[in-house]
């Protein structure tokens, strides 16, 4: 009967490990987020896209996402910016306050 482990090791040496799968997370993360919003700038080529709640409090993305998605849009030039939303992760609550209505 064999264990778990021997079994893992099997797997591990019979199957070549893609090299995505190498790559840090948040390399990952950033290309995944490019190709999503590549598709956005593909349909309805915006002028920015705002990156609100906790993601604009990364801020790698600001330079990585758009070095990538220009593999992945189908243009010759890519003049969409990536920016930060004004109000940084507490945008989309400020946004929500305002449409309370006053008493």
């Amino acid at each position: 009967m064999r264990r778990a482990d021997d079994q893992r090791s099997l797997f591990a040496d019979a199957i070549e490990i893609p090299r995505w799968l190498e790559r840090d997370r948040e390399t990952r993360y950033a290309d995944r987020l490019a190709r999503a919003l590549a598709t956005v700038i593909n349909v309805i080529d915006p002028h920015a896209i705002v990156l609100g709640g906790g993601l604009s409090n990364l801020a790698h993305l600001y330079t990585e996402v758009p070095a990538r998605w220009g593999a992945y849009v189908f243009s010759d030039a890519v003049a969409t910016k990536l920016v930060r939303a004004r109000h940084g992760d507490s945008s989309g609550v400020r946004g929500a306050a305002w449409l309370w209505p006053p008493r």
